[in-house]
C-alpha cells in the first residue's frame, strides 16, 4: 500500500448559484470556512436546488481519490477518517469503493456524516463545512491492531490541516511513526484560519520538524509569513523560510506551493525552483473546487513511483487540470496520463 490519507470525509453538496447567496451568508470566493449558525439553512437552500450534485469530498479525500484515479492500482491507497451512520455515508462508501481507495473509516452511529456546501460562480468556489461526524474521529480508532496495520505499511502518509481541528493526538502519532518506518509524512497548510487560529497554528508548529513535504497555495503561504511577523508576500523567500525550519530528520524538507496558473513553487533546503503549470484555456474551466487538492494527489501518485519533483509537479498539475474541467472532484474513467 503506497499512499494513505487521514483527514475529514464529507459529502460534498455542490451548486452553481449567484452572487447573491454568496452575500446573504457572509460568504466568499477562494476561501473555506467551518459553518455557524447563520449558515445552517445554506445546506437546505443548495438541496433544494435543481442544479445541486452530491459528490464525496473533504480535502484529504480528494487527494486519495485522485492519487488512486492517477495510479489505477486497486488497493494502492488507503484513508482513515469519521463518517455518520446515514445516507450521506453510503453515498461516500460508494464513490470510494468505486474508486478502489481502501476506506477504513470510523462509524459513530450517534453524528450525521460531515458535509461541505460547495457554492460555485465564475468556476470559483466557496467552502463552507458541517463536519458533524468528521469532527468525531479518535486517535483510538487509529490504534486499533487493523488500522495501525495500515500506517506501518504505508510508503506516504498525507493530511490536510483541516485534520487538525480534529485529532492532533492521531497527527502526531502518524507524524512520529512515518519517522520510525522512514515513511514519507506530507502535510497541507489547507486554509488560512488553520495558520491564523493559534490553537491550531501550534499543531503545525510541533508537527513541522517531521514533515517531509509541506504543501499549501500563496494564500496560505502568506498568512503563514503574516503571523510570523516576517513582513513579506514574497512566496519563494516564504517558501525558502518553511523549507529551513528544523527537521528530525535526515531528509530535507521539500515546501510546495501552488499558485492558480502561475508557476508551482518548490523550496528544498533553502533552494527554490519554479515549475510551470500546463496553461488551460478560461472557456474550459468549469470549477476550481478540489484543485489544490487534485494536484497533491497527482503529485503523490508519482512519488510513490520514485518520480522526481519536476516529474511530480507535472503530474500534479496534469490531476489539477482535468478536475477543473469538471464540476466537483470528478474525473473520467482513466488518466490521459503515465506516471
Amino acid at each position: 500500500m503506497a499512499i494513505l490519507g487521514m483527514g475529514n470525509p464529507l459529502l460534498d453538496i455542490s451548486s452553481e448559484v449567484d452572487v447573491g447567496v454568496l452575500e446573504k451568508y457572509g460568504l466568499e470566493l477562494n476561501n473555506a470556512i467551518l459553518a455557524e449558525e447563520k449558515h445552517q439553512p445554506l445546506f437546505a437552500e443548495l438541496a433544494a436546488m435543481k442544479t445541486v450534485q452530491y459528490i464525496a469530498g473533504g480535502a484529504t479525500q480528494n487527494s486519495i481519490r485522485v492519487a488512486q484515479w492517477m495510479l489505477q492500482e486497486p488497493g494502492a491507497t488507503a484513508y482513515m477518517g469519521c463518517i455518520g451512520k446515514d445516507a450521506f455515508a453510503d453515498k461516500m462508501k460508494e464513490a470510494c469503493g468505486k474508486d478502489g481507495v481502501n476506506c477504513a473509516y470510523m462509524v459513530d452511529d450517534a453524528t450525521p456524516t460531515g458535509c461541505c456546501a460547495v457554492l460555485v460562480n465564475g468556476g470559483e468556489r466557496s467552502l463552507c463545512t458541517n463536519l458533524n461526524a468528521a469532527n468525531n474521529y479518535k486517535a483510538s480508532h487509529l490504534q486499533q491492531p487493523e488500522n495501525w496495520a495500515i500506517l506501518e505499511k504505508a510508503k506516504i502518509v498525507y493530511s490536510a490541516g483541516f485534520f487538525i481541528t480534529v485529532s492532533p493526538e492521531s497527527i502526531k502519532l502518524a507524524s512520529q511513526q512515518a519517522a520510525k518506518s522512514g515513511a514519507i509524512y506530507c502535510m497541507n497548510l489547507a486554509a488560512p484560519f488553520i495558520v491564523q487560529v493559534p490553537p491550531f497554528k501550534a499543531v503545525l508548529v510541533e508537527t513541522m520538524p517531521f514533515v517531509d513535504i509541506l504543501f499549501g497555495n500563496e494564500t496560505e503561504a502568506q498568512t503563514w509569513a503574516e503571523t510570523e511577523g516576517w513582513e513579506t508576500k514574497d512566496i519563494a523567500f516564504i517558501a525558502t523560510r518553511l523549507s529551513l525550519i528544523p527537521s528530525v530528520k535526515a531528509r530535507k524538507r521539500t515546501v510546495v506551493i501552488t499558485q492558480g496558473a502561475e508557476p508551482t513553487v518548490v523550496a528544498i533546503n533553502g533552494m527554490t525552483k519554479e515549475y510551470p503549470v500546463t496553461p488551460l484555456p478560461r472557456e474550459k474551466l468549469v470549477d476550481t473546487n478540489g484543485a489544490g487538492d487534485a494536484f497533491v494527489g497527482g503529485f503523490l501518485a508519482a512519488l510513490s513511483k520514485g518520480a522526481d519533483i519536476e516529474a511530480c509537479c507535472k503530474a500534479g498539475s496534469y490531476s489539477a487540470g482535468v478536475i477543473v474541467q469538471n464540476s466537483g472532484c470528478t474525473y473520467p474513467d482513466k488518466p490521459d496520463y503515465s506516471l
